[in-house]
């Protein structure tokens, strides 16, 4: 492999990763797009949609984990949320991941346009009041938040993202979460749906590990850098900057399905 792909997959896995760590999602939102039609633009042999979703499960596992080390302090990672909704995204996406072996590109595009567009009409519906929610007294539906962390795993284990771009609207939307609480444990809960989805796309082949290799060393030095950033901004601004980057990369994907 020569240094344009290197650097050109390493620019995409730093890219994603900082985002990732600064909005509480594992970034697949922004690579699977950018896996899929970055390196053409380069000369480079495109990725499939199953190399592209085998390669974004295992970068998220990482993307993750160091956004969750950058969060272990303040108070923002909430134990019951991460536990209830974990463990059912967990569940979820290692029967989704399974399951993608058999679908066509076609169908994984569709399906990741399909979640991006959900996704991206949830960040613009209004959430007011859910900041001012003091941390020790965030409460939660936890039924509602398993079978919701579940249906989000199916989807997500199926394109090899973690989930955490639609997790982050279900839980400031309908769990009513305050947004640097849903942010941190997102990221938590991401990391555990990436351990299924990478399992289920490493088992079934569908993992291209040299370039799954260098997003992993963008992922652990930008993920960390991503959430100190985030931190530091104000909690609407975060809100509209996922909202805009998951609108555009729906629109992307759609128009990708259509032609």
């Amino acid at each position: 492999m020569d240094i344009t792909f290197i650097l050109t997959i390493f620019c995409i896995g730093f890219i994603g990763s900082y985002i990732s760590g600064m909005l509480g999602i594992g970034g697949s939102i922004i690579k699977y797009p950018m896996l899929l039609y970055i390196p053409p633009l380069f000369g480079l042999v495109a990725f499939s949609a199953h190399e592209v979703s085998g390669i974004s499960a295992v970068q998220v596992l990482f993307a993750s984990i160091a956004g969750v080390w950058a969060y272990r302090k303040g108070g923002y990672l909430n134990k019951p949320l991460i536990i209830y909704m974990g463990g059912s995204v967990l569940i979820g996406s290692v029967i989704g991941s399974l399951g993608s072996q058999s679908m066509s590109e076609n169908g994984i595009n569709i399906v990741y346009g399909v979640l991006a567009l959900i996704a991206a009409v949830m960040m613009f519906i209004p959430k007011k009041g859910i900041d001012d929610i003091p941390l020790d007294q965030v409460k939660f539906n936890k039924w509602i938040a398993a079978i919701l962390a579940l249906i989000v795993g199916l989807g997500s284990g199926i394109v090899g993202a973690a989930g955490g771009f639609l997790l982050v609207p279900i839980m400031l939307l309908v769990l009513k979460i305050p947004t640097r609480v849903t942010i941190a444990s997102s990221l938590a809960i991401t990391f555990i749906s990436s351990i299924g989805a990478t399992v289920g796309k490493a088992t079934t082949g569908q993992v291209d590990y040299y370039p799954a290799l260098i997003m992993i060393v963008a992922s652990i030095i930008a993920s960390p850098l991503g959430a100190r950033a985030g931190k530091k901004m104000n909690t609407k601004i975060l809100q509209i900057i996922l909202a805009v980057l998951i609108l555009a990369t729906a629109i992307q994907i759609w128009v990708g399905i259509i032609d």
